[in-house]
C-alpha cells in the first residue's frame, strides 16, 4: 500500500515540497495530497507592490491547477482547523477528515502584536493577496475622500515595523503616493509617510551601510523615520508613540513581527515562546518524529546561532529538504541534514532601488540590486515550473 503523504499549505515550502516529492517517489510508493485554502499560490515576496497599486492582484496569484497538472499531487481546497497527530488525522472546514502516514505543516505564521492595545483591531497586515487589495483600495480612497472631506489624517499614512516587510512596503508607497496625490489633484506636499520602529535602526541584519543607504534613498523620497519609537497604542483615528506623539491617521499597516501558527500550538507540537515549531536538523517536529515543520511555521537556527529569517528563499529550500528526507522515509538509506544555501538578501526600495547582498560579500544598491532581486524572484517561478511572469 502506498503510504499517504498530506502537505498542509500551499506556500513557498509547501508547494515546492510537493512537487520535489513526487519527483524523488511513485505512485507505487506513495500518495501526495497538498491542503490548501484557495486554489492558488501567493507570491507573498511581491504583496507589497499590490498593496501600493504597482502590481495587479492577479499577478501575484498562480493557479495552483496549472502548477500541479501532470505532476499526480491531489488539490484539496479547505481550511486546516486541527492537527490530532495522535490519531494521524487533520481536520477541515466543513468537518471533512484527512489520514496521513506523514504530515508537512506548512501553515505559515500569524501577526505578532506584541500586546498594544487596539493593534489588531485598528491596523492593516499584509500577509496575503486579499489584504494587499484592501490596502490598496483603502488608499485610493483616502485621496478621495480628502478632496469633500479636508482632514489631514487621510492623507498621514504610518507604517509600523522597520524589518524586510516594512522597509519594502514603505519604498512601493514612496514611489505610488505622488503619483495618487497627481491623480486626485492634491498638492503632495500635504501628504505624509512614516515609518514607525521600535528599535534603533532599520533592517535589522542588514549590514550598517546598507540599511543607511535604504534610509538615505527613502528619505530622499520624503519618508519619515521615527526609530526607537514603539508603538503603545492604535485607535480609530490615532497612533499613540512612546514618546507621547500622536499620530493622527487612517491608515496604519502593521509589519512588525510574526508569530508561529496557532494551529501548531493547539495540536501539542513542540513550540518555542512565539509558537514556532522545534525541529531536528531534518525540519522533522522534535516531538512527533512523522511530522515536518517548514516555513515561517518553524524555528530553524542557523550557523550564527540565531533563528534564521522568515524569507521565502529559505522556505523552499526547506520544502526540497523535506522531500529528499520523506524519499529515505519511504526508501530507506541515510537522511540529509538541512543546510539552506543564502545566495542573497536583497529588499526593494521602490520601482528602481535595492538594497542587499548577492553571495556572502557581494553588495550591491541601486538599480542594478533591483535587478538582482527580479532575477530571484523569476529563478523561484523556475522552480515551481511556473511560466507566469511576476
Amino acid at each position: 500500500m502506498p503510504k499517504q503523504i498530506l502537505i498542509l499549505g500551499a506556500g513557498y515550502a509547501g508547494l515546492v515540497c510537493a512537487l520535489e516529492t513526487r519527483k524523488r517517489l511513485t505512485d507505487d510508493d506513495v500518495v501526495v495530497t497538498l491542503v490548501n485554502k484557495h486554489t492558488y499560490h501567493q507570491l507573498i515576496t511581491q504583496l507589497h507592490e499590490t498593496a501600493a497599486g504597482a502590481r495587479s492582484d492577479r499577478s501575484v496569484r498562480i493557479p495552483l491547477e496549472k502548477v500541479l497538472r501532470g505532476k499526480d499531487v491531489e488539490l484539496v481546497k479547505g481550511t486546516v482547523q486541527r492537527i490530532v497527530p495522535a490519531e494521524k488525522q487533520v481536520i477541515l472546514d466543513g468537518g471533512r477528515t484527512l489520514a496521513y502516514d506523514y504530515l508537512v505543516v506548512a501553515l505559515g505564521s500569524e501577526a505578532e502584536y506584541f500586546g498594544v492595545p487596539g493593534m489588531r483591531e485598528h491596523a492593516f497586515i499584509l500577509k496575503s493577496v486579499n489584504q494587499a487589495r484592501l490596502i490598496r483600495s483603502h488608499i485610493e480612497s483616502c485621496f478621495a475622500r480628502y478632496m469633500y472631506e479636508r482632514r489631514s489624517s487621510l492623507l498621514r499614512f504610518v507604517v509600523g515595523g522597520a524589518g524586510f516587510s516594512g522597509i519594502e512596503l514603505v519604498g512601493e508607497l514612496a514611489d505610488a503616493l505622488p503619483k495618487l496625490a497627481a491623480e486626485a489633484g492634491i498638492d503632495y506636499s500635504l501628504v505624509e509617510l512614516y515609518n514607525v520602529e521600535a528599535m534603533p535602526g532599520i533592517l535589522p541584519g542588514f549590514d550598517p551601510d546598507l540599511a543607511d543607504a535604504a534610509q538615505e534613498s527613502l528619505k530622499s523620497r520624503g519618508v519619515r523615520f521615527l526609530t526607537s519609537t514603539p508603538i503603545v497604542k492604535v485607535e480609530p483615528g490615532a497612533v499613540y508613540l512612546k514618546n507621547d506623539t500622536v499620530l493622527e491617521t487612517e491608515t496604519v499597516v502593521w509589519t512588525g513581527g510574526v508569530r508561529g501558527n496557532q494551529i501548531v500550538v493547539d495540536a501539542g507540537f513542540a513550540t518555542e515562546p512565539r509558537g514556532r515549531a522545534k525541529v531536528d536538523q531534518y525540519l522533522q517536529s522534535v516531538n512527533t518524529r512523522d511530522t515536518y515543520m517548514l516555513g515561517d511555521c518553524a524555528i530553524v537556527i542557523g550557523e550564527n546561532g540565531r533563528p534564521l529569517p522568515p524569507t521565502a528563499q529559505i522556505a523552499w529550500q526547506m520544502g526540497t529538504s523535506a522531500a529528499d528526507s520523506l524519499y529515505h522515509d519511504i526508501r530507506g538509506g541515510v537522511k540529509t541534514a538541512f543546510h539552506p544555501v543564502i545566495q542573497g538578501t536583497l529588499a526593494s526600495l521602490g520601482r528602481k532601488d535595492a538594497v542587499g547582498k548577492v553571495g556572502r560579500s557581494m553588495k550591491l544598491h541601486g538599480r542594478i540590486a533591483s535587478l538582482a532581486k527580479e532575477a530571484g524572484n523569476y529563478r523561484y517561478l523556475a522552480k515551481i515550473g511556473s511560466v507566469f511572469k511576476p
